[in-house]
């Protein structure tokens, strides 16, 4: 009883207040002369009204970057769990979803909603997102790389990463004395545009291939074991040649090239040689069964980003930096830390659906208008499974591999995803590529990861190949 009266005097104090302020308006008004709108009241006008002000509420940034961030995420949920219906890994239906959400589908069907989803000002945050989101996730990717397990296969799996991208390397390079003078962006010499062509076509999915694997229960056959090997040695290499290819677009110079590859060998090899000897000798005190996380994962995150900015300063991207720290892990770190499970959930939910879309709107199909781009559009794409398939294969048998296990191991490393999307998102930042050729070279990775699934499902059936 004593709540329910004190509840009435605070209605009352209210209604006194409000009473007040409605007394006063209008005197207080009349003297400032401020002169209030008539407004004829219709349930019309306040739905127009009310429509109106939350448009106007969703344009702010917050609220258009939630909006935005909302719409990714359901777009690429549902592509990848319709992909899963037809055996394809999740990362697949997230790349299609973002692409849908570009120009190629949403911008050509409903051009008023691509533009207010997604106007050229609001970019720049998605951006952001999306970079940090890369950050992490190539530290996962080098985190994942365990060398201790590839000692088993080591000469093979060097023999067949080498020869996985020296082959297509090779290949591309040739493609670019075709591709230059129609396709390359202004002001870029052909070094850089011919090297980025080659390193290209040289890319595997590691993350992707790894899954694939699992899924495909090949992780104890010899094929699985050299295949992961491989594809971790290439990835290592691929990100190098990457990094040249970036300081050399950067530089004014060959010195400043030069001097820029030197600091980042120097940034290597203070991380192999002091940064990962310190790590494994105090890392009892970055992970405590006895405490919380949080002190271990803070050090960690922070050193992961003081080398993305390193690299970034150096000259090279600085998913380059978060490689190279993920790759210098302790072992005892990469198994039993909480840090990548707690990374890993969500930067692939979040962040990365979001560099999809972003992909996606740079990807315009419409580029690809004549029968002349198809044809060059087929080009790459044969230049890409040649050079990778075929040189896979020719490596194998070298190494007397049998020929099913031999065009497992093509297949397995012909896949590219999302590695082959960062690559080419860095190409295109930094203008080392145009439009029509990202658009080209976006399509070869989405086919070349789509047919993975397909063509080893054709192998591994009993009588489509035997043992040699």
């Amino acid at each position: 009883m004593r709540g329910i009266i004190y509840y009435i005097f605070l209605a009352a104090i209210v209604l006194l207040m409000v009473s007040l302020v409605l007394s006063f308006n209008e005197q207080f008004n009349l003297q400032r002369h401020v002169s209030i709108p008539a407004t004829k009241f219709s349930s019309q006008s306040f739905f127009e009204s009310l429509v109106s002000q939350g448009v106007q509420n969703l344009k702010q940034p917050t609220s258009l970057l939630i909006l935005q961030i909302l719409v990714i995420l359901l777009a690429s949920r549902v592509t990848a769990y319709l992909f899963g219906f037809i055996g394809q890994p999740a990362v697949m239906g997230e790349i299609v979803g973002g692409i849908l959400l570009g120009p190629s589908l949403l911008g050509l069907l409903a051009p008023s909603v691509s533009h207010f989803l997604f106007p050229p000002d609001s970019l720049g945050r998605l951006q952001s997102l999306s970079q940090v989101g890369l950050i992490l996730y190539m530290f996962i990717v080098g985190m994942e790389i365990d060398f201790g397990k590839l000692r088993t296969k080591v000469a093979e799996a060097f023999l067949i990463s080498h020869s996985g991208i020296v082959f297509p390397l090779f290949l591309g390079m040739g493609l670019s004395f075709f591709l230059y003078n129609e396709f390359c962006p202004q002001g870029i010499s052909f070094l850089p545009f011919a090297l980025f062509m080659g390193v290209a076509m040289s890319i595997t999915a590691f993350p992707v291939l790894a899954r694939i694997v699992k899924e495909k229960n090949l992780g104890g056959t010899k094929a699985g074991i050299v295949s992961i090997s491989s594809a971790a040695i290439e990835d290592v290499t691929a990100w190098s040649l990457l990094a040249l290819i970036i300081a050399v677009a950067k530089s004014t110079s060959i010195a400043t090239s030069v001097l820029s590859l030197q600091l980042v060998i120097m940034f290597i090899a203070f991380m192999l040689l002091v940064m990962r000897p310190l790590l494994k000798k105090y890392q009892h005190l970055l992970f405590n069964p006895n405490r919380s996380d949080i002190f271990g994962i803070t050090l960690i995150i922070a050193v992961l980003f003081l080398s993305a900015i390193t690299t970034d300063v150096l000259g090279v991207h600085a998913v380059f930096g978060a490689f190279i720290t993920g790759l210098i892990m302790p072992d005892e770190i990469k198994h039993k830390s909480p840090v990548k499970i707690k990374l890993e959930d969500f930067t692939s939910v979040v962040l990365l659906p979001i560099f999809f879309a972003l992909t996606g709107l740079k990807t315009q199909l419409g580029l690809i208008n004549s029968i002349h781009l198809w044809v060059i559009f087929g080009l790459v794409l044969m230049v890409a499974i040649v050079g990778k398939l075929g040189g896979v294969v020719i490596a194998a048998r070298f190494s007397k591999i049998g020929w099913r296990d031999s065009l497992i191991l093509g297949v397995l490393m012909n896949t590219r995803g999302l590695m082959e999307l960062i690559a080419l998102n860095i190409g295109y930042d930094l203008g080392v590529i145009s439009g029509p050729i990202f658009t080209l070279l976006v399509l070869m990775a989405i086919i070349t990861t789509f047919m993975t699934g397909p063509l080893l499902n054709l192998i591994l059936t009993k009588d489509s190949f035997t043992q040699a």
